[in-house]
């Protein structure tokens, strides 16, 4: 194997053997703590733009399968590796990582220190880093535009419906996980996905019973543009955001959203239910989080904080039948605590209604 190099901005260098693709690259440098998922993981959406770091020291031991994709390609930048199993082991698998890499197009870099990335990232925050054939810092261009503007790059084109017999749900796909439909069909909803920047004028004439704001990657305050439309839209139907979705109704709002130093990416983030004390262990992945402070306490309560960091995980609308989480319900990969959140939806969209509720006591 050819030896390769990652770079961080910050100048620090870690050598390495090149997988995948054989091509440099420039990234925002994250790390997910994530023991199982891999698959998953680089099929997120949410991670356009990124050089994922993983922590787990061996990847791909059970290689790749033709089910557990989140969606059809992998997203993000490049994948930074310990230990890459050339040899996988599972009745399932029809390709090892670095196989499913070099046919997407995707560079890597195996035989890293990660638990230094991690450490370095860790201290420092998240970063521009490049993998690289050679280790000159001095020869990347550290100008170039990374994580910008990424959810037009992963969005639908055009609207796509999934029938059902129950609650019609329009799930505005600011880069949605098929984990995510896949939880509202299992659910018997009808469902109609539709690009990020539908207006509500369009969305309206849909005539869904509720709407679903999905994941998806960068910084929400890009898409200030969409905030007037999501404002009518969540003012007018029983509404659920997550991830992205969380931040953007919070930021529709009036709150503001805050960059973390490292991010939450991993699938065991100890959540606090603040209505019942209850932890719950969830699958997470963002950068950026509501502002606590920023929140208009008459309108919004927070509902859900992070053990952790007590940054806000939650929120519900005083009046209107809004809910958000900041972690992911549907999980894949990650515990399915939170699944009951997709139940509540549905109950809520019923009540709108006048429908009876069934509710169960979380």
């Amino acid at each position: 194997m050819k030896k390769g190099y990652l770079i961080l901005e910050s100048g620090k260098c870690f050598p390495g053997v090149l997988v995948g693709s054989p091509k440099s690259v420039i990234g925002e440098i994250v790390f997910n703590t994530s023991m199982t998922g891999y698959q998953e993981i680089m099929t997120d959406p949410s991670y356009a733009g990124q050089i994922m770091t993983f922590c787990y020291p061996l990847i791909g031991n059970y290689g790749i399968n033709l089910s557990d994709n989140e969606k059809s390609r992998i997203s993000m930048q490049a994948a930074v590796f310990s230990t890459l199993c050339e040899r996988p082991s599972h009745y399932q698998s029809v390709k090892t990582v670095d196989q499913w890499l070099k046919e997407e197009g995707i560079p890597g870099i195996a035989n890293v220190d990660t638990r230094a990335v991690v450490r370095t990232v860790r201290k420092k925050g998240t970063m521009k880093a490049a993998i690289s054939d050679h280790p000159d810092a001095s020869l990347i261009d550290w100008s170039f535009p990374v994580s910008r503007h990424v959810v037009r790059k992963v969005s639908a084109s055009s609207p796509k419906t999934y029938e059902g017999a129950g609650p019609h749900v329009v799930l505005i796909d600011y880069g949605y996980k098929k984990s995510m439909l896949s939880a509202l069909l299992s659910a018997g909803c009808k469902v109609t996905v539709v690009p990020y920047n539908m207006p509500f004028t369009k969305i309206a004439a849909l005539n869904p019973d509720g709407v679903m704001l999905s994941n998806g990657p960068g910084d929400p305050e890009e898409l200030s543009s969409q905030y007037g439309e999501i404002k009518k839209i969540t003012a007018h139907f029983p509404t659920l955001g997550i991830c992205l979705g969380h931040q953007l109704i919070a930021l529709a709002y009036g709150a503001k959203t805050e960059k973390l130093l490292f991010g939450h990416r991993g699938a065991n983030h100890p959540v606090r239910d603040r209505d019942t004390g209850k932890v719950w262990i969830t699958s997470q992945n963002h950068s950026y989080v509501v502002k606590k402070d920023s929140l208009d306490s008459r309108v919004f309560t927070v509902t859900y904080e992070n053990v952790n960091d007590g940054s806000v995980e939650g929120l519900r609308h005083r009046y209107l039948p809004i809910e958000t989480v900041q972690f992911h319900p549907e999980a894949h990969p990650g515990p399915d605590d939170t699944h009951f959140i997709f139940e509540q939806f549905i109950d809520m969209i019923k009540q709108s209604k006048g429908e009876v509720s069934h509710a169960a006591t979380y």
